[in-house]
């Protein structure tokens, strides 16, 4: 039967749907992060350069990026049920496949394929949480998306563990294949049935408000991708940090941000999400500002705990919200802040790299504090629209 917008009511949601929502994040975590360790070990194996090696982890933005548009419309034919059942099975599938490719030329198309895999279940499983959440009638986006970090800290730690035991990444990618395929047979019979409503487009283009609310997931998806990618940099040239230290920023942002979305549920429901999300920004930009004028290392890393904390529950907030506005159907709005956050993700570090060598690393810093001071400008707008 195919559920519609308008009958949200037929659908059931109790504890087992609720955790099922949950755990399909951390499939997708889990998933993504095994591939990553086997990186160093495939280049090595190809016998290809960093060049070489760029032009094929491309190949998953790309694809991820030509089809997250469109990902939305396996919703609707098929339903988030088999969508993200199917899509968790053949993300399980996909890294025994990688970590046996012969050459090149068949990493580019499996990449390209991971990207697809990864675009479609994204846009489905917030499409799908955003549902489960309207129904439950209680605060869950945060804990869901943490559980994502849960699933990419699993993923590479146990691969990690499975590797100092002497397995090679094909007997490791077959381990973390069985415990995929045991999550999802455990799980999927309580994923929801939701296929929403069609805006009768085959691209989910964003209108009125919803547009807002991507432009706002674009500034918080580069703030994580700038830290991602340039916040190495940063330290070791503006800083004059040593390099054993570049990547020590980043792994404390991402705990605090880990952190923050753990309970991010509870502080949003305390302070209320226009709170949350204004409040938030004003953190994350302070983050900024702190980074920028601290010159002690130790010190420092104030600035980038208050950066992982205040942009925490900001993505949770937005998708959250989404089930008030009316411009768009819900199913066809998720797709479409999705795919313009992730233009932040895919596109952004590249667009900062150009920043950084044209004016200078610093100037990359000063530009995102000054994106979420603009975040907080357009909060108190979107809420004020919301009301």
């Amino acid at each position: 039967m195919s559920v519609k917008e308008q009958d949200l009511n037929l659908l059931q949601v109790g504890k087992k749907e609720q955790y099922a929502a949950r755990i399909i994040f951390f499939v997708a975590g889990f998933g993504i992060s095994t591939w990553a360790p086997m990186i160093p070990i495939i280049k090595e194996r190809l016998q290809i350069g960093a060049d070489i090696l760029g032009l094929l982890l491309l190949c998953i933005g790309v694809s991820s990026f030509l089809m997250m548009p469109i990902a939305g419309l396996f919703a609707q034919k098929f339903g988030c049920k088999k969508v993200l059942r199917v899509m968790g099975l053949c993300m399980g599938v996909e890294i025994i496949i990688l970590s046996m490719l012969p050459n090149i030329y068949m990493y580019a198309i499996f990449l390209f394929v991971l990207g697809a895999i990864g675009g479609i279940l994204n846009v489905n499983m917030n499409i799908h949480a955003v549902i489960v959440e309207k129904l439950s009638k209680k605060r869950m986006m945060s804990g869901m998306h943490a559980l994502w970090s849960v699933g990419c800290f699993a993923g590479a730690g146990l691969f990690s563990i499975l590797a100092k035991l002497g397995l090679g990444i094909s007997q490791i990618a077959i381990i973390h294949c069985i415990i995929i395929f045991m999550i999802i047979f455990a799980f999927s019979r309580y994923f929801l049935p939701y296929k929403g409503a069609s805006n009768g487009k085959a691209i989910a283009i964003p209108k009125g408000i919803v547009t807002l609310f991507g432009v706002l997931a674009v500034i918080s998806f580069l703030g994580e991708g700038g830290m991602m990618d340039w916040s190495g940099v940063f330290l070791t040239e503006a800083k004059g940090v040593d390099l054993s230290l570049a990547g020590v920023g980043y792994a404390v942002f991402s705990v605090a941000m880990l952190i923050m979305r753990l309970i991010g549920d509870k502080v949003v429901q305390f302070l209320g999400e226009e709170k949350a999300v204004v409040l938030g920004s004003s953190l994350a930009g302070l983050g900024f500002l702190w980074i920028i004028i601290i010159d002690n290392f130790y010190l420092m890393l104030v600035g980038f705990i208050l950066l992982g904390l205040g942009a925490a529950n900001i993505v949770p907030v937005l998708y959250s919200l989404l089930q008030y506005q009316k411009d768009m159907p819900i199913n066809v709005a998720v797709t479409a802040v999705t795919c313009m956050g992730y233009t932040g993700v895919i596109l952004g570090p590249a667009i900062l790299g150009f920043i950084a060598q044209g004016i200078g690393i610093i100037s990359v810093f000063y530009l995102l504090m000054i994106l979420f001071i603009v975040q907080v400008v357009m909060a108190k707008y979107v809420f004020n629209r919301l009301k």
